[in-house]
């Protein structure tokens, strides 16, 4: 049996062809006197392939009935069309229908709201928006692999499950065989995870960094992309429980060839989108964020401009916008504070570096002031905070008096203060949030609706 043509391939042929295979899902159909038209999609494209049905096939009484959302199996001649918008259709010789759908089909021929598609988030692929949302995902990510790999940085797979938590934040899950009901329990009365599975405490990754970094410490480049979990009970638009993170990390790399690298790959990513996904970026455009592509143009047309946290709030308080949360140094910049200095001041993406270490996790290097560490945020309009990142502190004596003042216990962390011990070098990296970024890229504002299956508070279907 001859191998199917993707609806993508046909449509873009160079020839007509006199057999071709073609399989995919109906939707829609409309009854002509002596034939009928089929719109199909197989997933490969936004755009369908029309199939004509002549009355002359022997089964053309059940392609009459035929509803949105059946699977059918397509043999014929690929000619040029006649229609309008498309420049090839399949003229069936045979045409088999593979699963039929039913008049309960939930994605008939009308518009839909997002929150009906989470309902049904095993159909929403199948959407013009989602299956778009999703092809653009895909394509992010190979974007991503393809920048690193191209720059010589090594594929590192770090752990889901650790005993360590890298932001100091506490919003853990819990990784636990231990029995709810009748849990061992230590003398003084507290759970004994001792009798755990690992025999320690153990909880799903925040990030992977840390374990990125000791393979930084022997390969140079590296990166890892990977699944990331957080316990926050946030019902937000921009927060999930379980998002992908990309973070790289370099030896004998400072603050500033950190911020010459996250720059170079949000330019990067979106270069490649708007070169490889044109059809979809176009829907976003119509459909989802009218202001998308020039959005996306105003990064890739303008250099970043790096202020530091210190300037920024300057720059803030001066300004006579009214904000709903108050500017003040010591505190986290908020959205509407960075969306104010890449959109409203600086009119260009911003990267802003040297937070008060008050604020900032553990592993960041203290500056020479005593009173910042080399932490730096990219900011791009419509977002705010797309990139987080520092050097680290590679002097163990300082990172040590760090995780002294942070409250860690440093026996909870002797391999990684070994890293210090051994050969230490300047490094530094940063983490990408992936579905921020392909929120940034196709306009979409809920991260729900850039997740195959989201994971939010009280909600873990699928």
């Amino acid at each position: 049996m001859a191998a199917a043509t993707s609806v993508k391939d046909a449509l873009r042929s160079p020839e007509p062809r006199e057999s071709i295979l073609v399989q995919g899902w109906v939707r829609t159909r409309r009854d002509s006197k002596a034939f009928s038209f089929i719109e199909l999609n197989d997933g490969s494209s936004l755009k369908n392939l029309q199939i004509i049905a002549n009355d002359t096939l022997p089964n053309y009484s059940d392609v009459q009935h035929l509803a949105t959302g059946s699977s059918i199996a397509v043999r014929g001649r690929l000619a040029a069309s006649q229609g309008k918008g498309q420049s090839w259709e399949v003229i069936a010789e045979e045409l088999t229908i593979v699963g039929r759908a039913d008049e309960t089909y939930p994605l008939q021929k009308k518009g839909h709201t997002p929150e009906f598609l989470r309902e049904i988030a095993h159909l929403r692929p199948r959407s013009n928006l989602f299956g778009s949302v999703f092809r653009v995902r895909n394509r992010l990510a190979y974007a991503i692999h393809t920048f690193f790999q191209e720059r010589g940085f090594v594929y590192v797979h770090t752990p889901i499950i650790t005993g360590s938590d890298a932001e100091g934040a506490g919003e853990l899950f819990r990784v636990t065989t231990i029995d709810a009901k009748s849990p061992p329990r230590t003398a003084d009365g507290q759970i004994d995870y001792a009798q755990d599975f690992f025999g320690r405490s153990a909880y799903l990754t925040v990030s992977g960094q840390l374990q990125v970094e000791a393979f930084a410490c022997a390969l140079s480049k590296v990166y890892t992309f990977g699944p990331t979990f957080r316990a926050e009970n946030s019902n937000t638009s921009r927060h999930a429980n379980e998002f992908w993170m990309i973070e790289p990390e370099m030896a004998f790399c400072d603050l500033g060839c950190n911020m010459d690298t996250a720059e170079e790959l949000v330019k990067y990513l979106i270069t490649d989108i708007r070169s490889n996904c044109p059809d979809e970026i176009e829907l976003f455009g119509k459909f989802v964020d009218k202001e998308l592509m020039a959005r996306l143009d105003f990064v890739l047309d303008r250099p970043f401009q790096r202020i530091s946290y210190t300037e920024a709030v300057e720059l803030l308080l001066k300004s006579a916008q009214k904000f709903e949360f108050p500017v003040e140094y010591g505190a986290n910049l908020q959205s509407e504070h960075e969306r104010w200095l890449t959109e409203k001041h600086f009119r260009c993406p911003v990267t802003v570096f040297n937070y008060p270490k008050e604020i900032k996790p553990f592993y960041m290097r203290l500056n020479d002031d005593g009173k910042t560490v080399t932490a730096m945020d990219v900011l791009v309009p419509g977002i705010g905070e797309i990139v987080g990142g520092s050097q680290r502190e590679e002097r163990l004596d300082v990172l040590e008096a760090n995780m002294q003042r942070h409250g860690l216990d440093p026996a909870d962390y002797k391999w990684y203060l070994d890293l210090r011990r051994y050969g230490t070098v300047p490094h530094s990296g940063f983490g990408l949030g992936f579905e921020r970024m392909l929120m940034f890229v196709t306009g979409v504002s809920n991260i729900r609706d850039v997740i195959p299956f989201a994971r939010t508070p009280g909600s873990a279907e699928f």
